[in-house]
């Protein structure tokens, strides 16, 4: 590197030449004069126009002596021209000078790797008219040395290179931009920049402030200490007030381009080659988020904000005379400090400044009954919709994969929350602040606005507990969550509302997470584990076939099930065999206790089911992942039906599969009710296993028939009869429009519901003829967004003496998905050894054969694919 230039020259410095005291060429200096075996006289080489941290410096020639080497003699420099100053700024560099430890290795007295406060040299300030102004450059003081170790930074100087803020490396490879960091230091979102490996030297910048700023200087005098070696690279003079060095704290301005005026793209780093500042750092540019402040508390949960075009939010940090510079090409120049209207050609120029968040304010969320504090989601922003998080949580929420396990959350990209136990402390500017505060599906959430004042420390929000569903004996859960810690879901899970959270371990390729989390017995947060029992995490494990698909294994005791995943990538170690089927780890994890879910049901669509034909299956899950308006997908639902067409009752879990902060905890939830039993982890499984569930995403149910409750069955004579179905739904998130009664899969009855209701409930007269199951469905939207289905019920199973519900074109369907597994384990599947492959093999074959003889029993007759086919005379035409 033989240049620096970090921004355009700041026009409040002066570069003065050197050159009359250069007395050696960079290049020159060898490994031995500089006491160090990595470095030669190359590694200090910059010369020419440099901008180092916003201030100009004009250094030497490549090809002529370019550098003072300052060791054993003085060196003397005269300006061509005096100047009047108030700082001088040098760029140098200290020789290592090591203390001298005695025979047992030991240094007294210890002053540092680098001798702290040992002089180097003196630098002398020559006034015009005769008299100087000397003053000592102290080691880790004024000056560093060439090659520092970690913790020697300086106390008045500065590295050369200016910090930056970069993205992480997902941002960058998501814009199309090669990684310029390593993945871990990327998360920090800043770069020192000494300790760039392309800079293997240290230069460091020293402000020397003049005692008499209205003398001229007309020179310097450099002038060693005793056993000392300095390099002195170049010089810089200003009349600024405050050390140029240093920067103010971080603000934020608006600024609204013209259309004629570009600011370009997002380079490596993340940083518009439009937007600049000398005398300080952008940390980032963005466009400006809209929440439409005037309607904010009329605004429901988690309605994200939209992007202004044109209007950027710049947060950087800077000296207060530093400059900013927008444009490519035609560029415009005005103060940090200075957000007026510019005028002229740049008229529609606008910038405005953002208040600073400098007011220490304690936030507390109580629940209005009980007036103890609650653990919540919390979100707040300022008037020009910056985000405005407590002092302990990110700024900038990281919403990629495995990237990130902090307590915030994203919701559409641009609406930042994060979690809290019931109270933070958090700095937010004077003037209006927009908060919002949830916990879940019964508690009404709150949007408001408050006034900070500089008498402002405590805000106190409360909440009002408006749905009973828990005190009539529902819990809820979200029956797939990764990555967390349990304390991190623990925290999470409370302020969603959630009452069990299933952490879920497993292996991805050659990846293993939350494996140490795991020990077959421990629920966090309960009673026995130190907690008050109310909210609940307890470890589980996914296992996963590519193909075959995926398993949810919760709550099982004992030793964790293995092979966590199989059959090679990308859930399993590229040249994994098939070893396992889901069948077989169900029933190893039932045998412990545990219960089993099919996870984002149907996919992958494969053995499931077998799995559940074999009734090895507890449940299927309803996946939202970051969708919070998708509803659960019909498709799922679709797959699931089938299933109930045949006869084969499964329960409707909901489960996020959430594995980033882009995902909330509980967005899709499980609702299973416990009675009058005590709430404990081991209730709520039973609870699952029993089908008393419903799968919401807002919405809560009661759904009986004949007063016989989800997952209830019901006989009935051949003749079959007339059922009432009693429903009833609440909502404090998002509005119902709809409730349908859903027999065999169809929609028997509609009930339309008034919009605005937020409680409404009735019944449906159900006249059954065959074996049959009921259920309840639910839909619902917010006024801006599509219908959604926001709620279904596991259903009620109704059978007319001893004829089970059978219905042969799902079952077909439900036959080729299990001879579609065969097929892949008997054709492309990597095999495992050969008794492993028969077992594998005889576990789906099980399944066929059982789901076979029933259709056969049934009358059905079928066609086989090729691989399954076999002769009897049924199959004849």
């Amino acid at each position: 590197m033989e240049t620096i230039v970090d921004s355009t020259p700041s026009p409040a410095f002066i570069p003065m030449s050197l050159a009359d005291g250069y007395n050696r060429n960079s290049a020159d200096i060898t490994k031995d004069e500089l006491g160090n075996e990595t470095l030669t006289g190359r590694d200090l080489l910059l010369t020419g126009k440099n901008v180092i941290r916003g201030i100009p410096f004009n250094l030497g020639d490549k090809e002529r002596n370019n550098i003072i080497f300052l060791k054993d003699d003085e060196v003397s420099v005269n300006f061509d021209k005096p100047v009047t100053c108030k700082y001088l700024i040098f760029i140098h560099t200290a020789v290592a000078k090591k203390a001298v430890p005695d025979q047992n290795g030991i240094t007294r007295p210890s002053r540092g790797r680098i001798i702290l406060g040992d002089k180097a040299a003196d630098y002398q300030l020559l006034y015009d008219g005769g008299g100087r102004f000397s003053v000592s450059i102290l080691r880790r003081f004024a000056v560093g040395e060439i090659h520092k170790e970690w913790g020697d930074e300086c106390f008045e100087a500065v590295p050369m290179i200016k910090p930056t803020a970069v993205p992480t490396i997902s941002e960058q490879m998501s814009s199309g931009r090669p990684p310029g960091i390593f993945f871990g230091k990327s998360q920090t979102r800043v770069n020192l920049g000494k300790d760039d490996p392309e800079i293997p030297a240290n230069y460091w910048v020293y402000a020397l402030e003049n005692q008499n700023p209205e003398r001229m200087v007309t020179g310097l005098k450099f002038i060693p200490a005793e056993g000392s070696t300095l390099l002195i690279l170049g010089l810089s003079v200003t009349g600024l007030a405050d050390n140029p060095l240093r920067w103010g704290h971080r603000r934020k301005a608006l600024i609204t381009l013209p259309e004629e005026l570009s600011i370009g793209s997002p380079d490596d780093q993340g940083q518009y080659p439009g937007i600049g500042i000398d005398l300080g750092q952008i940390i980032s540019v963005s466009l400006v988020l809209d929440y439409n402040n005037a309607g904010w508390k009329d605004s429901y949960n988690n309605k994200a904000p939209v992007r202004v075009e044109n209007q950027f939010a710049v947060e950087y940090c800077a000296h207060p005379e530093a400059r900013f510079e927008v444009g490519m090409k035609d560029k415009v120049f005005f103060s940090a400090e200075d957000f007026r209207k510019l005028t002229g050609e740049t008229s529609s120029l606008y910038l405005d400044p953002v208040d600073p968040a400098e007011q220490n304010v304690t936030i507390k969320v109580i629940e209005a009954k009980s007036n103890k504090k609650i653990a919540v989601k919390l979100h707040i922003h300022g008037e020009a919709g910056e985000y405005l998080p407590p002092l302990d949580r990110h700024r900038i929420p990281n919403p990629f994969w495995f990237e990130d396990y902090s307590a915030d959350y994203i919701a559409d990209e641009t609406h930042f929350c994060t979690y809290i136990d019931g109270e933070t402390r958090v700095k937010l500017p004077l003037g209006n602040v927009y908060i919002e505060v949830s916990k879940g599906f019964e508690i009404k959430p709150v949007r408001d606005v408050y006034a900070i004042t500089p008498e402002t420390t405590e805000i106190v929000i409360e909440l009002e507990h408006v749905l009973s569903w828990r005190e009539k004996g529902w819990v809820s859960a979200d029956t797939h969550v990764h990555f967390l810690s349990p304390s991190t879901a623990l925290l999470e899970g409370a302020g969603e509302g959630v009452n069990v959270v299933n952490l879920l371990a497993s292996q991805w390729g050659e990846l293993f997470t939350n494996i140490g989390d795991f020990d077959g017995k421990t629920t966090y947060g309960s009673k026995e584990a130190g907690g008050d029992g109310e909210y609940l995490v307890r470890v589980g494990t996914e296992n996963r076939q590519h193909v075959l698909g995926h398993i949810s294994l919760c709550g099982y005791n004992g030793r964790m099930i293995t092979p966590l995943t199989t059959g090679g990538p990308d859930e399993s170690a590229l040249g994994d065999g098939v070893e396992v089927t889901l069948a077989q780890w169900a029933k190893q994890c039932r045998e412990q206790g545990g219960v089993v879910v099919l996870p984002h049901f149907p996919d992958p669509r494969c053995e499931n089911a077998a799995a559940i034909v074999m009734d090895q299956i507890d449940a299927v899950e309803m996946t939202s992942w970051d969708n919070l308006y998708g509803g659960i997908d019909p498709y799922s639902i679709s797959d699931w039906y089938r299933y109930l067409n045949c006869g084969y009752f499964v329960a409707a879990v909901g489960g996020t599969d959430k594995m980033c902060a882009a995902t909330a905890v509980g967005t899709v939830r499980t609702y299973a009710q416990i009675d009058n039993r005590d709430f404990t982890y081991d209730s709520w499984k039973e609870s699952v296993r029993s089908g008393k569930t419903f799968v919401t995403y807002g919405p809560l149910i009661e759904f009986s028939v004949e007063g016989h409750t989800m997952g209830a069955r019901i006989e009935l004579p051949k003749s079959g009869g007339t059922l009432n179905a009693q429903w009833k739904v609440a909502t404090v998130t998002i509005p119902v429009s709809k409730v349908e009664l859903i027999v065999n899969g169809e929609t028997r009855d509609i009930i339309s519901i008034k919009e605005g209701r937020r409680e409404a409930q009735g019944n449906f007269s159900v006249k059954i003829d065959k074996s049959s199951w009921i259920a309840l469905r639910v839909r619902g939207s917010y006024s801006d967004k599509q219908e959604m289905i926001a709620a279904h019920s596991s259903p009620v199973m109704v059978k007319l003496e001893e004829k089970d519900i059978f219905a042969a074109a799902d079952a077909i369907t439900i036959l080729e998905q299990i001879e579609g597994a065969i097929a892949f384990i008997d054709t492309v599947a990597t095999r495992a050894q050969v008794k492993t492959y028969k077992t594998v093999k005889m576990s789906l074959t099980s399944a066929h054969r059982s789901l076979h003889n029933r259709m056969h029993s049934a009358g059905f007759f079928h066609e086989h694919t090729s691989l399954n086919q076999h002769d009897h005379p049924l199959h004849e035409n």
